[in-house]
């Protein structure tokens, strides 16, 4: 079997996160992905350590967990875009390539001749895909762009957290870079509707992705709350701003969340709790009333929840399909059987552990799966081979451009 974009080749000249998470898709989805990096540093990433990956011995390698999470089935090639040669080498490559993925700061590539314009020159069909923390354009455009500034600036932070009145309120960060996670699967989309518009009219074209603006369209139905209302929401630590029971409930031994999403799960919620009076109440009745009466209800559903265990819970409440679910740790969540058998724990062959662990691909597809091809790479590691085979320089070319320090 071959991938759904097998036929795709993209020049991946990002770092860190954003972008290797879109070239990754591409990558698992079978596209012949050429990560670009500097000659002896790399990708940002590959110092974000430890932890690292151990080998045989259990000593650290030089393979930080953070770089292997988002740089699978991609082919890394060194080369050196401050030298003319450099420049060359990555014209060509583009030349050669259906997409190039970039998160240099805005303008960045103009002066070494390899920003759009210059490179559709080359290349027409070029699908080519900047992103930055604001994007393009506006007052923001030339400031850098890190995940928790956006999270910050996007309102994110003003809703995650506990209350303020209570212990440990305040503004809290996503514990995952979740603006360069979103910002890297939009850029995916709109990159695959680009080769789309471009199969049809053989026209490339530049997409302009900023961190803020799709951190600020994944605020959802938060931002949408705000501009119907013109009130400002807080945080509410782990409950809902739109349903009531929808949070984490202290149980006899642990915690567990339910999440009640209709009128009839509320009647069974209360029947299991022996007070289906509380169905009927008006102030309860249905979700508009227990939203605006929460500061009520919650108290009162408290410690009934917590006469039983997480367990028995579960049990109970799954026998009357009300939403719930037990908070694992990720020792816990990789130790689920839910997560084996959906195959999202992979082994891969590693030059240098022998084996990698990695987090499985989402895409579950009938007629073109995902493939595990490669590894993520060491720094380097293909270089002679892709300049060999797609530009066709021989050894003493490569050995010529190794020594002058280009790759």
């Amino acid at each position: 079997m071959t991938g759904a974009l097998s036929h795709i080749r993209v020049l991946d000249m990002s770092r860190v996160l954003a972008g290797p998470w879109a070239g990754q898709m591409f990558a698992d989805l079978g596209a012949d992905v050429i990560k670009i990096e500097r000659p002896g540093r790399g990708d940002d990433t590959r110092a974000w350590g430890p932890p690292y990956l151990k080998d045989a011995d259990g000593h650290d390698t030089s393979e930080p967990g953070y770089f292997l999470a988002a740089n699978r089935n991609k082919r890394s090639v060194t080369i050196d875009i401050n030298r003319s040669r450099g420049q060359e080498l990555i014209r060509g490559l583009a030349a050669l390539s259906d997409v190039l993925i970039e998160n240099y700061k805005v303008g960045g590539l103009a002066r070494y001749g390899l920003d759009y314009t210059s490179l559709r020159r080359v290349n027409p069909g070029l699908v080519y895909c900047s992103i930055t923390g604001f994007g393009q354009t506006g007052p923001y455009a030339e400031r850098p762009g890190y995940d928790f500034m956006i999270q910050a600036m996007t309102g994110l932070m003003s809703i995650t957290g506990e209350r303020d009145d209570l212990p440990g309120g305040g503004p809290q960060k996503v514990g995952v870079a979740v603006a360069d996670i979103l910002s890297g699967l939009y850029a995916g989309n709109a990159i695959q509707a680009a080769l789309l518009h471009r199969d049809l009219t053989g026209q490339g074209q530049h997409i302009d992705m900023a961190l803020f603006d799709c951190q600020l369209a994944a605020m959802a139905n938060q931002a949408m709350n705000y501009l119907v209302s013109g009130t400002v929401p807080g945080r509410l630590g782990n409950a809902h701003p739109n349903i009531v029971p929808y949070q984490v409930f202290a149980s006899s031994d642990g915690f567990l969340i339910i999440a009640v999403g209709n009128n009839e799960q509320f009647r069974r919620f209360c029947r299991l709790l022996d007070r289906e009076d509380l169905a009927d109440d008006p102030e309860f009745e249905n979700n508009r009333n227990r939203v605006h009466n929460r500061d009520k209800l919650v108290p009162l559903l408290e410690p009934l929840v917590k006469l039983r265990g997480t367990s028995e819970w579960i049990g109970l409440l799954e026998k009357e399909s009300i939403p719930c679910g037990p908070i694992y740790d990720l020792e816990q969540t990789f130790a689920d059987p839910q997560t084996g058998h959906r195959g999202m724990q992979v082994e891969m062959d590693h030059v240098l552990a022998g084996k990698v662990p990695q987090v499985g691909s989402p895409f579950k597809m009938s007629e073109t799966p995902v493939e595990y091809r490669m590894p993520p790479p060491l720094l380097g590691e293909h270089t002679g081979e892709v300049l060999r085979d797609l530009l066709g320089l021989d050894k003493k070319a490569i050995e010529s451009l190794r020594s002058d320090n280009v790759i």
